[in-house]
């Protein structure tokens, strides 16, 4: 088999979802655009190499839609013979772009490719593209559905973590990202966004709240308590999970996810396609991984999919230097830690989406670009990579430093 390499990455800051958000005058293709743009320009790349170009877009619809890898590739001033496609996994659609780009590389049918993924969450609201999973009470009633904030309030009741835990990880994320960007941990892969005359408009993750303390996080009402109570999502879960008397509502606005804007890009390839271009690559793709968890809970698919990924490499957890979790929600991360037995300086060691948000697709070539950076910040090798996936599901990644 082929060893896949990434060669390069880039990303856009994450800009409040928001009207009032630093990209939001940006439209989604343009975002990537300037991304694409980024990552040829970084690399003097002769765009007719590529292979494909593969975008995670969890939206795919209005502005996101028809296929918005192709016209962004072509606005970046790729070579025509570029294809791109665009795929849907949730929110772990960036992560599986680059497994699925890897996978063409190690399999001997493509030699470079760019993965990555956009998401304009300001001007494609989550959510728009409908679907029967939330909305058939047939298929409602099948699987037990209930909204995500459910789940993680589910995984909190069940393992016990209660609201200072949940808060104390939150305040957490929000200093180690404040430490990052104080120290310009970012810098080496950031890129700035700018208008159509050229002029700077978001520069710096914009979500982050370094300032907050405990106290202003204890002062934030439960996210989905009168969702779960009013709604009768408490009494679905509770239906699927009998033995949890109460589900004990502990996720806030501060301890979840945040909604932002952004895109990223990776370029992967094999190490002939990677010596034809002049690149050295920066670490080899060592594993990956996706599984099917309960859909209800939703959001325990990442312990598993670590561990399968670490089975496909031969290793165990205790081989990995660095771990990046999306942080959907606190009590995912530290359940997955619960799980793995991880301690929390190995694990989102720069923060994560609850200080800076979750632009949805780009989320997962974003985690692979930090810890990218951060191992070789550090010296260290390895890394994995997971995100909890909507419908109950989990994709893990690993990476290795070469």
């Amino acid at each position: 088999m082929i060893d896949a390499f990434i060669f390069d990455h880039v990303r856009t800051p994450r800009g409040k979802g928001r009207p009032d958000g630093g990209l939001h005058s940006v439209p989604p293709i343009e975002l990537a655009a300037q991304t694409l743009n980024a990552i040829k320009s970084r690399s003097d790349l002769d765009t007719s190499t590529i292979d494909d170009v593969i975008l995670g877009i969890v939206t795919p619809v209005g502005e996101q839609g028809c296929n918005m890898a192709r016209p962004a590739l072509l606005m970046a001033d790729y070579d025509e013979s570029v294809p791109g496609m665009q795929i849907d996994r949730a929110c772990s659609s960036g992560l599986d772009a680059v497994n699925l780009g890897a996978a063409q590389i190690m399999s001997g049918q493509a030699g470079m490719i760019i993965s990555g993924g956009v998401e304009s969450m300001s001007r494609v609201p989550m959510g728009s593209q409908g679907g029967a999973w939330a909305r058939d009470p047939a298929v409602i009633s099948k699987t037990y559905f209930a909204p995500q904030g459910i789940g993680a309030d589910l995984i909190a009741t069940r393992s016990g973590f209660s609201r200072s835990d949940v808060d104390s990880y939150a305040l957490e994320s929000q200093r180690r990202a404040h430490n990052a960007w104080e120290n310009d941990y970012f810098s080496k892969s950031m890129i700035t966004v700018v208008d159509d005359l050229g002029l700077p408009l978001c520069s710096k993750d914009e979500h982050m709240r370094p300032s907050a303390t405990a106290g202003d996080l204890a002062a934030l009402k439960p996210a989905f308590a009168a969702m779960g109570e009013q709604g009768g999502y408490n009494a679905i879960a509770q239906q699927k999970y009998p033995e949890v008397f109460a589900i004990n509502h502990v996720h806030t606005a501060g301890n979840s996810s945040g909604i932002v804007d952004g895109a990223s890009a990776l370029l992967l390839g094999s190490a002939a396609q990677g010596k034809t271009a002049g690149l050295t690559p920066r670490a080899r793709i060592r594993a990956f991984a996706s599984v099917g968890s309960e859909p209800t809970i939703m959001l325990t698919g990442p312990a598993a999919a670590a561990r399968k990924a670490l089975k496909n490499a031969g290793m165990n957890a205790a081989d990995i230097d660095l771990f990046e979790l999306n942080e959907a929600f606190a009590s995912v991360v530290l359940e997955f830690m619960r799980e793995l037995n991880i301690p929390h300086d190995k694990i989102n060691v720069n923060g994560g989406a609850i200080a800076m948000g979750h632009p949805l697709g780009a989320t997962g070539g974003m985690l692979i670009g930090t810890v990218l950076d951060e191992l070789e910040r550090r010296g260290q090798h390895t890394a994995l990579i997971s995100l909890c996936v909507g419908i109950g599901m989990g994709v893990a990644t690993i990476i290795e430093r070469v």
